[in-house]
């Protein structure tokens, strides 16, 4: 079976409100490309992934005037993939959904939200994703409320094979300093949006922890807008929210890239992401997206693909997909191909 993750920028300014695709000469929401440009790239993509599952972050938009998940399958039709049918869960404000696209062949899955709403938790999973988490974040001792802007997806699933899972699937993000007229304040509101996003990774954790603890095999997809040795708030706080998530000991998960991120902090590192840094006139490279597995599904030897149109030789020889992976998103898939 093969499960991707793959962030699509602005995927869903390439649909109208009624869920059909654009393929026309405006632009979309990637810079320099038309969107007729952009469906074209995403659908070579989508096709040559052949995967099982994608967890697609960054999915149309889902609200009271549109569908995200017609959507992604009107997507899916266009594209000619057999996963063709979408799972969305709690919907979010930010037209930034995050989405299951899976082959309904290959998998059964629905959206299974853990916890308690409101009021202390009543379970080992504590608070559901689209409630509100309380965490004393600047060491006052007062609780601050932690909300996410887009609540974790959270998946039952049960292969063809009969094999029960999880999946969790994330966008953490760290809000830019909106607001601050000065370099101080612009300091001072990113250091609190860090806060928030580290506390939302803790969140997190307490989920996986209670799957690890309830021996639920789990898998953790998407981006974290986050890693080791990343920026220099890292320093500041003591760990990455990715390393926060990913636990430390046996209870660890486990993702080949973010091990190499860990004990290489010089020389080749592994990325998932390619942003045109426009003050500077150059591209910046990080490693951003993941597929974190708990020890049962590690067990299976697994294996791990970035998709990078310059660091895989076959994307890189193949000019047609690396030009698509160039078009189609400022991210790149990441795939796990695993015996379940």
């Amino acid at each position: 079976m093969r499960v991707a993750t793959y962030n699509v920028e602005w995927f869903d300014r390439l649909f109208d409100d009624e869920g059909a695709l654009c393929p026309d000469t405006r632009w979309s929401g990637r810079r320099d490309v038309k969107r007729f440009e952009q469906i074209k790239a995403l659908g070579q993509v989508f096709a040559v992934l052949d995967a099982d599952a994608i967890m697609v972050i960054e999915a149309p938009d889902t609200s009271r005037r549109r569908s995200g998940t017609q959507a992604l399958e009107r997507f899916a039709q266009y594209a000619e993939l057999r996963a063709n049918t979408a799972l969305i869960g709690f919907g979010n404000d930010t037209q930034q959904e995050i989405a299951l696209l899976y082959d309904p062949d290959a998998l059964t899955v629905s959206h299974d939200p853990k916890g308690t709403l409101s009021g202390p938790p009543q379970d080992a999973f504590g608070i559901r994703f689209d409630g509100q988490y309380e965490i004393d974040l600047d060491i006052d001792a007062k609780a601050d409320q932690i909300k996410f802007s887009k609540p974790p997806l959270e998946v039952k699933a049960t292969t063809a094979k009969g094999f029960e899972f999880q999946m969790l699937g994330v966008h953490a993000k760290s809000k830019a300093p909106h607001g601050a007229k000065t370099e101080r304040e612009a300091m001072k509101l990113s250091i609190a949006n860090r806060r928030k996003q580290l506390a939302q990774c803790i969140w997190i954790r307490e989920r996986v922890q209670a799957h690890m603890d309830a021996a639920t095999p789990l898998m953790v997809l998407g981006d974290f807008n986050d890693g080791p040795g990343l920026d220099e708030f890292e320093q500041l706080f003591g760990r990455s929210g990715v390393e926060i998530v990913l636990g430390e000991g046996p209870d660890a998960l486990f993702d080949p890239h973010v091990q190499m991120a860990l004990t290489q902090r010089f020389g080749a590192r592994p990325t998932t992401s390619r942003f045109f840094l426009r003050d500077e006139r150059r591209y910046l490279q990080a490693l951003l997206d993941y597929i974190m597995v708990t020890p049962e599904l590690a067990a299976k030897k697994g294996r791990w693909h970035i998709w990078h149109p310059f660091e895989d030789p076959d994307c890189f020889s193949d000019e047609s997909l690396q030009k698509a992976l160039l078009t189609a998103s400022d991210h790149f898939p990441v795939t796990l191909d695993i015996d379940i």
